[in-house]
């Protein structure tokens, strides 16, 4: 099942065949094709990211990039360098020529080819991530930073240098379904319907392109916080303000007795409390230290790697200086409207197309609107 995403992220590209997602198992991932599984054999005459000229060597290919970033020793038989596993082999997907050279910038490794038929090599590329979704792997071709010109493809392995280059003339190809081209980015026609071309990029680590989105909500005290998510969107009829320790066996927060050492300067706990098994608990908090307290909730998560997750836990859902815990989905889709977002510490986390990701205040920690579905 494909789950449709509005939201922004990308990058899916050129030679690449398929960098194997944090979603996918390398184990299943496809070989590279021996020949192009594209309709046709119609050579593409001008692509629409087109760089100004049109390069026919790697040279000429590696001349353009360093407009942009470095892109030193040029060399055709790097092995050695970078895992060129999956990529198509030159030879396929029209693929006539292949060179890595080096961004001494990023300490990166840039990956050149040289293409005879770019109509060809797109649809190869469709046809692959049409079968990575057919598998499963809703994520196939979000993330791969390779950008396309009309003689030429570059794959950048850091994020780093996929921002130097989305200043160029080069596009990052997507042809997953689930892809929209975030506000104020470019948007071009491929090749081949069902793709698009856009210098915008996605990355695992948070840090490609810039995403707008509303500003954290903030509040000042307990009260306000309340009337900022209730009654809509968090039930808090009945509130508790309290820095004691409430959970039940359903309901498991991220803050445990220790309050104030989690950063929470004052916190409430709404929900039907009475009877021997509360039900509809959230936590509202007023918090005073942020990095404290995303700290405290990212070792609750890390220790969670590898277990199957509880339904019990909460998840931490913070704003500029409040935050919510909550473990209802239902719930937390409502905070996601209201501007919150969640703090994701889980190793390898990625969002697809559309997703607000931006840097936390904890190093391996993102903030992010998206949650991967429960299969």
């Amino acid at each position: 099942m494909r789950f449709k995403r509005t939201l922004t992220a990308t990058a899916a590209t050129a030679s690449l065949l398929t960098l194997a997602t944090a979603c996918e198992d390398p184990a299943k991932a496809s070989p590279p094709a021996t020949s192009p599984a594209a309709a046709g054999g119609a050579s593409a005459q001008a692509s629409p990211s087109a760089a100004g000229t049109a390069p026919a060597t790697l040279a000429e290919a590696q001349a353009y990039v360093q407009k942009y970033t470095p892109c030193e020793n040029l060399s055709t038989g790097p092995a050695d360098r970078v895992n060129l596993a999956g990529y198509a082999p030159v030879g396929a997907w029209s693929v006539t020529d292949r060179g890595i050279c080096e961004d001494t910038k990023e300490q990166d490794e840039i990956v050149i080819s040289m293409v005879s038929d770019m109509k060809v090599h797109q649809q190869a590329y469709k046809d692959h991530i049409t079968k990575r979704l057919d598998e499963g792997y809703w994520d196939a071709g979000l993330y791969d930073p390779v950008f396309y010109t009309k003689t030429f493809t570059v794959s950048a392995q850091k994020t780093g240098t996929a921002l130097a280059l989305a200043k160029s003339d080069l596009r990052v190809l997507v042809c997953n379904p689930d892809f929209s081209v975030p506000e104020g980015y470019k948007k071009e026609k491929a090749l081949v319907d069902g793709c698009v071309l856009t210098d915008f990029v996605n990355s695992r680590d948070g840090k490609g392109s810039p995403v707008k989105g509303p500003a954290l909500p903030s509040a000042g005290s307990i009260e306000e916080l309340r009337k900022l998510v209730s009654p809509k969107t968090v039930d808090c009829t009945e509130m508790l303000v309290t820095n004691e320790h409430i959970a039940s066996i359903d309901y498991q927060p991220v803050v445990g007795r220790d309050v104030h050492g989690a950063g929470v300067k004052q916190r409430a706990v709404c929900g039907k409390l009475g009877g021997p098994r509360p039900v509809d608990m959230n936590w509202l908090d007023l918090v005073s230290d942020m990095k404290t307290l995303q700290t405290v909730s990212k070792e609750s998560q890390l220790a969670e790697v590898g277990q199957q997750r509880s339904l019990t836990q909460s998840k931490l859902m913070v704003g500029k200086d409040v935050a919510v815990e909550s473990n209802n989905p239902t719930v937390r889709k409502g905070l996601y409207k209201l501007g919150f977002l969640r703090l994701d510490c889980e190793p390898a986390f990625s969002a697809p197309a559309g997703s607000r990701i931006q840097k936390a205040q904890v190093d391996g920690c993102v903030l992010t609107d998206f949650e991967r579905p429960v299969s």
